[in-house]
């Protein structure tokens, strides 16, 4: 018999097809999620031990919590399985990823978790997404709804509120004639999206057991090799002249990123604590963090998990765990640590959410979680920080530094 906690109970019973369940990191959505799927979509008893309607289930999720194998594992609880002998009723279940979503166009009759919100804009996995949604029952799971009403375009048009994105921006959207790119300058009928916002929303929110504690560790950084970037419009990597703003913020970030001084404090946090897991953003910053291998104590087992490596996390006592923010910062949990470094400053308040919210869940056995965050006094770092503490994303647009 399968028990739910009190938010997760009643998000069962809101949710409906087409809903958006949003909770916080750690909140529980996949057992939530699952639960509906038997209870309501399966016409299941409340212990989910019994169901009268059994149906396929196809869960998109982040390639990184695929091959964990965590929703796996959540599927067990409810006697659900990739191997169809095995499974609850002989359901079908296939877990698969975003980059694979196109493989699924033709599945049909069947109910669909999608895990995290990739569906923005107009690209192959929305494309990709609405024929899906057009033959199937299905639930979205994400713990950071859209910031835009843009954002829940692929939403709308999949519950039939649209007919398409053409539609919704000619009825909405307001272009800046001014902009040499095209910009929405302000939004028409916000009622009627605040509306069908909140009929797509479900809100899962908990009261939380555990503390982070976010702690800043003030790095140096080069005055001299920025003022050559900034002032001088030199590219001291390539040596010639920076031609665009995208190429002075990539240098200034750069320059910032890697500094030795931020080596020396993650030897410090290393030698704190035993396990932990460091969030960095470029390639130039995983060669710098391998060289630490070579500084600690051999007892002390590093993996990654990027673009070019998945390696699982350590079962050692002691262990450092490189990931990407573009490749882990979703869909994935780790309750043997306490700790999460950010490395670097990340541009997305959402991805920062999401990167330290992987040790925030509901059966940590921490209480007390800490974020550690490398700054420096570099603007790159310092406009950063303002935009994070503003619980915004950091834009090189509206912080331009005239050529």
């Amino acid at each position: 018999m399968v028990t739910f906690r009190p938010h997760q109970e009643k998000a069962i019973n809101n949710l409906r097809p087409g809903s958006i369940l949003v909770g916080g990191t750690g909140s529980g959505k996949s057992r939530t999620s699952l639960g509906y799927f038997i209870r309501k979509e399966c016409y299941g008893n409340k212990g989910c031990t019994k169901i009268e309607k059994p149906k396929d289930l196809l869960i998109i999720t982040t390639a990184k919590k695929r091959d964990s194998k965590e929703w796996d594992n959540e599927c067990a609880v409810f006697g659900l399985s990739q191997n169809e002998e095995e499974s609850f009723y002989g359901i079908k279940v296939k877990i698969d990823s975003w980059q694979n979503i196109k493989k699924y166009i033709t599945f049909h009759d069947g109910f669909v978790i999608f895990d995290e919100q990739k569906v923005v804009g107009s690209g192959a996995w929305v494309k990709a997404f609405y024929k899906i949604t057009t033959k199937n029952r299905w639930i979205l799971l994400t713990a950071t709804p859209g910031d835009t009403w843009s954002d829940y375009i692929p939403v709308f048009v999949a519950n039939g509120y649209y007919r398409n994105k053409t539609q919704f921006m000619f009825e909405h959207a307001v272009y800046d004639r001014y902009s040499k790119y095209p910009r929405v300058s302000k939004w028409l009928d916000e009622p009627k999206l605040e509306w069908l916002r909140k009929r797509v929303l479900v809100e899962m929110p908990f009261v939380k057991e555990t503390t982070m504690h976010h702690v800043t560790i003030n790095v140096d950084h080069n005055k001299e090799l920025l003022k050559k970037i900034i002032k001088d419009r030199w590219n001291p990597y390539k040596n010639w002249p920076i031609t665009s703003s995208s190429e002075l913020y990539a240098l200034m970030r750069r320059a910032t990123n890697t500094d030795p001084s931020r080596l020396e404090a993650m030897l410090d946090l290393i030698n704190k604590h035993d396990r932990m897991i460091v969030f960095y953003s470029f390639d130039y910053e995983i060669e710098l963090l391998r060289t630490l291998k070579e500084k600690v104590s051999k007892d002390v087992v590093f993996a990654e998990w990027n673009g070019h490596v998945h390696e699982q996390i350590p079962k050692t006592d002691k262990w450092v765990y490189f990931v990407n923010y573009m490749a882990g910062a979703e869909g994935w949990e780790c309750t043997a640590t306490d700790t999460v470094v950010f490395y670097s400053m990340q541009y997305s308040y959402k991805i920062a959410v999401q990167s330290y919210g992987r040790i925030d869940r509901l059966n940590t056995k921490y209480k007390d979680l800490y974020c550690y965050w490398l700054k420096s006094k570099a603007y790159i770092d310092v406009a950063i920080g303002i935009a994070m503490a503003q619980k915004k994303d950091f834009n090189e647009r509206r912080n331009t530094i005239k050529f």
